[in-house]
């Protein structure tokens, strides 16, 4: 009898000595870290342990926040040429590369998704965007807004837990190009490597009150957003929370950016190549365990192939390594948080009792900490809450056309408009596709790609304004026409 050959995958743990937390930290601001008054624990979603005991920044703090920045706005960073600018955004981008592996266990720990993806997309992502936004500190009159953009001034930004650092960098990197000075508010889930980017401002001596951290969750959001020192908002999160600032910002002079939610179709028509659909398909739901907001968490599959496409993509699912971020080997790590498990659960139950087929890959789970399989869902219909609601978790919801008409419309049938992947072998169908869907970031025969000089951005409740690229500068400056 022939022996079945086994391959597994030893542990290849990444070493946390690589990193020092802190059992507190303060915000900063002005250049220093100062301490905080309230304080609340964040925690390694993996294990459930306590890492450090985050600030939850008062009036007080944000107050000196902003007059931090303007101080240093009107007096610093206003006054120098771009040119000099932009030798401190390389100098951060150069920083952030030499602490890498420093950023990426940091982020593993905090935030629960695999050391494989901080280490090959968050942090090298993250210092490109400073890399490529030096480059323009000197170059702002071609950024197509007239020979003389100014800055907005303070810039309030606040951003979300899915990629900390990342975000961050999609957020300062601009700002400070274009010659804002920020007041940056991180996820209160994900704060540590945002206080650790804080170090790097420091090391690189960029002036005192250019960019101040203050730490907290959504009632200092909110004393951000309608502190009426800030002159221009930008924020990633929830359409829900989108609204709410949009509302904030309405009667005021503020200018604003909005990255929200999304509920993104991934379309394969019968002549795509299926073997490289099926990994398009994976990586589009189940990169960063799916709480991604241009996640492909629709597929919308050709009624022809939809039986052989379901097949494959099982017997894939199958092989995805779920468990301990810090291993090397790990391709899906750990729910964020408690309350967004509580809230993937609750929608695939959803799945169940409207009628849909759960196919969960058969893994082990391990004891401690938030887990979710990848799960996919079939017999799914435009009015299953699964295919509407945006679920920010490892589930893929599975629907099926006839025509190409009826796959566009099913795409755009959704009040969100992020992204949308099209794989098919004819350009002509590709080109079609594209030009019919109403989605601000579209791929073609691949999924989440990113690229600093692209902009990233939506339709509809998926936002207002773009970041990345010059789209995503131009957002930090006004031009002549608008003074």
């Amino acid at each position: 009898m022939e022996e079945k050959l086994s391959f597994e995958y030893a542990p290849a743990p990444e070493s946390r000595a690589l990193v020092t937390i802190k059992p507190k930290y303060g915000h900063f601001i002005g250049g220093k870290f100062v301490a905080g008054s309230k304080h609340f624990p964040t925690i390694n979603p993996a294990t459930e342990e306590v890492l450090s005991q985050i600030s939850l920044a008062a009036k007080a703090d944000v107050d000196a926040a902003v007059k931090a920045a303007r101080k240093a706005y009107t007096t610093t960073w206003s006054k120098m040429s771009g040119k000099e600018r932009g030798k401190y955004l390389f100098r951060i981008a150069r920083i952030m590369q030499e602490r890498s592996r420093e950023f990426a266990v940091l982020e593993t720990l905090d935030n629960g998704k695999p050391i494989r993806e901080s280490r090959d997309v968050d942090v090298p992502l993250a210092a490109a965007h400073f890399f490529y936004h030096a480059g323009w500190a000197d170059k702002l009159e071609y950024a197509g807004l007239g020979t003389t953009p100014k800055a907005h001034g303070v810039a309030g930004q606040i951003i979300p837990w899915n990629f900390p650092l990342l975000m961050l960098a999609w957020k300062v990197a601009p700002a400070l190009a274009a010659g804002n000075t920020v007041v940056l508010k991180p996820a209160e889930t994900t704060s540590l490597t945002a206080l650790l980017f804080a170090e790097v401002c420091q090391q690189a001596e960029l002036p005192a009150g250019v960019v101040n951290i203050v730490t907290g969750d959504g009632s200092t959001g909110a004393l951000i957003v309608n502190h009426p020192g800030i002159d221009k908002i930008a924020f990633t999160g929830s359409t829900e929370v989108g609204k709410i600032i949009a509302r904030a910002v309405a009667p005021t002079k503020k200018s604003v950016t909005l990255e929200l939610g999304g509920k993104a179709a991934n379309i394969i028509f019968d002549d795509a190549a299926i073997d490289e659909s099926v990994e398009g398909i994976v990586n589009g739901i189940f990169f960063n365990q799916g709480h991604v907001c241009c996640a492909g968490s629709r597929l919308i599959l050709q009624e022809s192939i939809a039986d052989e496409v379901i097949e494959k993509l099982k017997n894939r699912m199958a092989k995805i390594r779920v468990g301990d971020p810090m291993d090397k080997n790990t391709d899906l790590g750990a729910i964020n948080s408690k309350e967004q498990l509580l809230k993937i659960g609750e929608l695939s139950a959803a799945g169940d009792s409207e009628g849909a087929q759960r196919w969960s890959a058969p893994c082990d789970l391990p004891g401690k900490g938030f887990w979710f399989a990848p799960t996919i869902f079939t017999g799914v219909t435009q009015a299953h809450r699964i295919a509407r609601e945006e679920i920010f978790g490892p589930v893929l919801s599975v629907l099926t056309f006839r025509t190409p008409q009826e796959a566009i419309d099913k795409a755009n049938n959704t009040p969100f408009g992020l992204s949308a992947g099209i794989w098919s072998e004819k350009g002509s169908k590709v080109l079609w596709a594209s030009q019919q869907l109403r989605a601000g970031v579209i791929w073609a025969n691949t999924f989440n790609k990113f690229d600093p000089a692209s902009p990233f951005g939506g339709y509809k409740e998926s936002g207002w304004g773009r970041e990345g690229g010059r789209h995503g500068l131009s957002a930090y400056l006004k031009g002549i026409s608008h003074e």
